[in-house]
């Protein structure tokens, strides 16, 4: 796995990254970093990656058990040291799964595996921040139609 992060230029704290799989995405610092705030912060970018390798460990860890889910959010909340370099020290992960019928210890079991198992990015966080989760689910089935 590769990736290219290039500096916009003296004026801006902004930068383009190029992965290996071809995609584009930029980073931007605070105005108070000298940035001009069009892009996610780098390490609002770590947080991103972790969710979304979680999410993606949960989504499958249910497909594969042939539940019907539709939906799953993460909402993440986190707190970072005070002196540099100002590592997350805690990250908690909240996630809300939608579908039919899933059982909440279902969906406890796929998040549990992803953060045990299967999720590289919050296994290299989890050396220097506290993690924790909590899961809900949200049944469809019992949701009237409109």
């Amino acid at each position: 796995m590769e990736c290219t992060v290039q500096w916009a230029g003296p004026d801006t704290m902004t930068f383009w990254t190029t992965t290996g799989s071809g995609h584009t995405l930029a980073m931007d610092g605070a105005p108070e970093a000298g940035g001009h705030n069009r892009a996610p912060r780098p390490m609002e970018m770590m947080l991103a990656g972790a969710g979304g390798c979680s999410s993606f460990d949960v989504v499958l860890i249910l497909q594969r058990g042939r539940h019907d889910v539709t939906g799953c959010t993460v909402k993440i909340t986190s707190e970072r040291a005070t002196t540099e370099p100002k590592v997350f020290t805690k990250i908690n992960m909240h996630f809300t799964v939608t579908g039919r019928n899933i059982p909440l210890r279902v969906v406890e079991r796929a998040v549990k595996l992803s953060y045990d198992k299967y999720c590289s990015a919050t296994a290299m966080l989890g050396k220097t921040a506290e993690l924790s989760w909590s899961a809900e689910v949200i049944d469809e089935s019992t949701v009237p139609a409109e």
